[in-house]
């Protein structure tokens, strides 16, 4: 399948309402989760409803799963002035509970977003540690990665980010790719061992100027601040870029392609994260920040499948069969 160009008018809204829905995740149950401002996270139902799940608190901004299908929480406390820790919640149980609050004797304020290796290592990014979040695009560089590794010790694993913001992993995890949103761009780094990242590197050009004041109304259709990325099954990475309401891909040839654009934000309004789900992962799910709803369309090309969506070999064995 080839990676083309969508309309706007592809997406159809669903979750209205919701408050700030920056991430979604889809589970081995095919259960669709997104993160909530009133909640801790909130279930996505096929009718286009949703059902608040858990305590409220903080901002709850990217999240993630687990292989035994408990949602991951970085929480961006920073945004109502709160800490911001890693946390998980477990829909089965409903057990909520913080996984670490403090890196290094400092409490986290702007966890940013979780991803969970073939071994178990939780990946997380942290953004800034200044006073405000805005204050931190800047081009200040006090971002960093964290890793809890799964006998539960946690590692700082990169730091001089300049707003890390969404990540993902390659297939064979071998490398962790992360958005500096001040950067406008993409880096990464090489896993080189347990909670272990070789030097950094850029990842494709950058995607888009920065607003200084200085720019077109024409170039600010195209402003590059990244936020949220995962990759499809044929390598693309695609990058969210909420200020341009815009959506590329940085192709294996390191080429950047248009997946979505919507200048007005219509319907594309500040896209933060992509996820994929469904029978064959052509469910494309998008966040936001701002809009008050999810966004969902059919994928031009699979999402490539995460530690907990191994269910897709499941449906690819037996079409019928629904995995529990």
């Amino acid at each position: 399948m080839a990676l083309q160009e969508m309309a706007p008018s592809d997406f159809e809204k669903i979750a209205v309402g919701i408050d700030r829905p920056e991430d979604v995740v889809v589970g081995a149950d095919w259960r669709v989760f997104a993160s909530d401002h009133q909640s801790a996270v909130a279930e996505l139902h096929p009718d286009g409803s949703f059902t608040r799940m858990g305590p409220q608190g903080g901002a709850p901004n990217g999240i993630n799963m687990d292989a035994q299908g408990r949602v991951l929480i970085a929480n961006f406390g920073i945004y109502d002035g709160e800490p911001g820790p890693l946390q998980r919640f477990d829909p089965v149980s409903g057990v909520h509970e913080t996984l670490v609050a403090a890196v290094d004797g400092q409490t986290l304020t702007s966890c940013n977003y979780p991803i969970v290796a073939a071994d178990g290592t939780i990946w997380c990014t942290h953004s800034t540690f200044a006073p405000t979040w805005p204050k931190a695009l800047d081009g200040r560089a006090d971002g960093f990665v964290f890793a809890v590794l799964p006998d539960g010790a946690v590692t700082v694993a990169a730091t001089g980010l300049k707003f890390a913001n969404g990540c993902c992993l390659d297939e064979g995890d071998r490398y962790l790719y992360v958005n500096q949103t001040s950067g406008a761009n993409v880096v990464r780094f090489e896993i080189t061992g347990p909670g272990q990242l070789g030097p950094v590197e850029e990842y494709g050009p950058q995607l888009g100027p920065l607003n200084d004041g200085t720019l077109s109304d024409e170039e600010l259709l195209h402003v590059g601040y990244t936020d949220g990325n995962g990759f499809d099954v044929e390598g693309n990475l695609w990058v969210t870029l909420p200020a341009a309401n815009k959506i590329v891909a940085i192709t294996p040839e390191r080429e950047v392609v248009t997946v979505v654009h919507d200048p007005d934000g219509a319907i594309i309004d500040h896209p933060t994260n992509v996820t994929w789900g469904g029978p064959h992962l052509t469910d494309l799910y998008v966040g936001s920040i701002r809009a008050d709803y999810v966004l969902k369309a059919t994928s031009p090309v699979p999402g490539m499948p995460l530690i907990h969506q191994r269910w897709v070999v499941l449906v690819a064995a037996d079409e019928g069969a629904r995995p529990g």
